[in-house]
């Protein structure tokens, strides 16, 4: 059985290609920073992991996910080779995702993203409430139902 489960913080956005033809499919790319259970000398360490995600998971990944998200993911480990430039043989090791999800609420993300800044510009962030909803809750924009990434 080839199953992985991995919970970690991108290390940047990801990178979304779409592949040639008439049915062209979405492929994201990005890295999980997972921290590690146990500490050498006191010090943090973490596990950069590549993945790689298809069709509607990537375009989910390229609308949402962000430098410093924490996501959870489950898929499969998948190795391969290619003979580069130089005519070296390079080895490849990634997960390949089959599900993912946000692993904090969007408050916890805010403040991570506030204490670690990133050095290109921010994500857009979520209008402000006005005062015609002091309840907390958010006026919702009619035709919004054809943005929302589930049914």
């Amino acid at each position: 059985m080839n199953k992985v489960i991995l919970m970690g913080r991108l290390t940047r956005d990801p990178e979304v290609r779409y592949s040639a033809g008439e049915n062209a499919l979405a492929i994201a790319r990005y890295t999980l920073a997972v921290d590690r259970r146990f500490r050498r000398d006191g010090e943090a360490t973490a596990d950069f992991i590549n993945c790689v995600s298809f069709g509607r998971t990537a375009e989910f990944a390229e609308k949402y996910f962000r430098q410093g998200l924490k996501i959870a993911v489950t898929g499969r480990i998948q190795t391969g080779s290619y003979t580069n430039r130089d005519g070296q043989k390079v080895y490849t090791t990634e997960v390949v995702v089959e599900e993912q999800e946000f692993a904090e609420s969007k408050a916890s993300s805010d403040s991570y993203q506030a204490s670690h800044p990133r050095t290109s510009a921010p994500a857009p962030s979520m209008p402000e409430p006005d005062a015609a909803s002091a309840d907390g809750f958010m006026n919702i924009p009619d035709g919004i139902d054809e943005e929302l990434p589930f049914n």
